[in-house]
């Protein structure tokens, strides 16, 4: 079976913090700022991080390989051989 495509479209727009979430920008925000109201420009500043659900289908059906990382022990306890 071949390997499943991530949609461009997907990883321009999205991107997955390390605890599995997917964060975004907000719309809206690229021309004719003077016709939007101050709450509405200060309310798409920054990110925003998607629900759950939809961040399940972005990541499933969009990101198939950015899922976040795996938790990991780096500091394993050392080996006492007698």
């Amino acid at each position: 079976m071949p390997k499943m495509k991530t949609k461009s479209a997907a990883k321009k727009r999205f991107m997955v913090n390390g605890s599995g979430k997917v964060k975004f920008k907000p719309a809206k925000m690229r021309h004719m700022q003077m016709n939007k109201p101050k709450s509405m420009k200060r309310k798409a500043r920054g990110t925003s991080i998607l629900a759950e659900m939809d961040g399940r289908i972005i990541l499933e059906n969009f990101l198939p390989y950015s899922r976040g990382l795996k938790k990991t022990n780096h500091n394993p306890a050392p080996i006492v051989l007698d």
